[in-house]
């Protein structure tokens, strides 16, 4: 899947947050998708990268992956999936 060309349905800034917050923002966020829905994430704490896979894993969504982006932040994608 080409990250790059993804059309996300919510786009959710944590630019400038260290951990733990990027992640709790982004589960309370990923609560409002409806299943099927892509949420892009912009965040700048290194450790997110690591963070965010974990947290789809363990809550049912789908880790597209990340980008990082040429105006310095990264762009994560997960795909909202069905609850366990």
């Amino acid at each position: 899947m080409d990250l790059a060309k993804i059309n996300p349905d919510e786009t959710l800034d944590v630019r400038g947050i260290s951990c733990p917050m990027p992640t709790l923002k982004t589960a309370k966020a990923m609560k409002s998708l409806e299943v099927g829905q892509i949420l892009e994430v912009w965040g700048t704490d290194p450790g997110t990268k690591k963070d965010m896979p974990k947290l789809a894993r363990k809550s049912g969504h789908e880790w597209l992956g990340f980008l990082d982006d040429e105006e310095g932040f990264f762009r994560f994608y997960l795909k909202k999936g069905e609850k366990k």
